[in-house]
């Protein structure tokens, strides 16, 4: 899972099929898309000028009102949604993949919000609050806004989500949830955030356990476990899984890896490499893959045979502007400024 941005063509798209109002044009689709299949702004909110990038997001009318980002995950799409006008703004979805929509802000002076199986609501203030719309489910709603809002879309697709078997998803009913808080699932939503608002290839691992814990916390909700319960790896990984994981990463490091591969080699499902793992090296498999890449590219300034940008390709990152600040912030020093300091 989350192992590189889907293209338009591939099967993690087929469920929003048909969504749409109507068929969409892709005449003015970007020539260019972004890292981590981000498209921009004008390529996904546009069906006024009739382009649209994916099929099946959440239809919202009128679509000058919105303003629109759009990230691709081979099992997950996720879309930043800012609203400013002040008139009537309907919001319509109903597809065979779970949504969450996670309300950072706003409040409106009317407006009307519906899911499939439950009460409407006319709450005013949306501030923080979660929606989930489970796989076939209708979701409608209407805001005339008192402040402009900005919420996040996740879309799950549970055919192409394999992890969802590994962490219990697969054996129940999902509940139908309006207007809901829920402190973990909150978090985990604001920082996938930043991946679709700075796209970068090197972030995968980042992405892919942040779904698993995304994906994760709406297990638990749905089983009522309390937020602070961990019931899974209370160790973590043996001695021969951290010498076989590590050696891995060392041995791939310009590489993008997966959680899916590395949790292989230790026998352990992804959500529970993710915990184990964090347990035994401190920090988790896309933080310590980070600081290996540093530690490489240190040895490698230091021995000055290759320019800043060639190390920074040697090491896996895309460009030389990503290499740069994830030295810094590791270092407190940009790689200049490192050979500097050592002579």
């Amino acid at each position: 899972m989350f192992t590189s941005p889907a293209p338009l063509t591939s099967p993690l798209l087929a469920p929003f099929a048909g969504r749409n109002p109507r068929p969409l044009s892709r005449a003015s689709f970007p020539s260019k898309r972004t890292a981590q299949g981000v498209r921009s702004d004008d390529a996904v909110r546009a069906e006024s000028t009739g382009a649209h990038a994916v099929e099946n997001l959440v239809s919202i009318g009128p679509v000058d009102a919105v303003r629109r980002r759009a990230a691709i995950w081979p099992g997950m799409a996720a879309e930043l949604v800012q609203a400013t006008s002040r008139d009537k703004i309907e919001y319509r979805f109903r597809a065979p993949v779970h949504l969450l929509a996670v309300f950072e802000d706003g409040s409106r002076d009317a407006g009307e919000s519906f899911v499939e199986g439950l009460p409407r609501s006319t709450l005013r203030t949306l501030t923080r609050k979660i929606t989930f719309v489970p796989a076939g489910h209708e979701y409608y709603e209407w805001h005339r806004l008192r402040t402009p809002s900005r919420l996040i879309y996740f879309y799950l697709d549970p055919a192409k989500l394999g992890v969802f078997s590994q962490i219990g998803l697969s054996d129940i009913s999902l509940t139908p949830r309006l207007f809901f808080e829920n402190a973990a699932l909150w978090d985990s939503a604001l920082k996938l955030k930043r991946p679709i608002e700075q796209p970068a290839p090197e972030n995968q691992l980042y992405i892919e356990a942040l779904g698993l814990v995304l994906m994760h916390e709406l297990v638990r909700l749905e089983r009522g476990a309390p937020a602070n319960q961990d019931a899974f790896v209370r160790g973590g990984l043996a001695t021969y899984q951290q010498r076989l994981v590590g050696s891995y990463i060392e041995e791939h490091l310009p590489e993008q890896i997966s959680i899916a591969t590395l949790a292989g080699l230790a026998h352990l499902s992804a959500f529970h490499f993710c915990r184990a793992f964090k347990k035994s090296f401190g920090v988790p498999p896309h933080r310590y893959h980070t600081r290996r890449r540093i530690e490489r590219a240190k040895e490698m300034l230091a021995k000055r045979t290759l320019s800043v940008t060639e190390i920074g390709f040697e090491v896996g990152f895309s460009e030389t502007s990503s290499f740069c600040a994830a030295f810094r912030k590791a270092t407190g020093l940009t790689p200049r400024g490192y050979q500097v300091n050592i002579g």
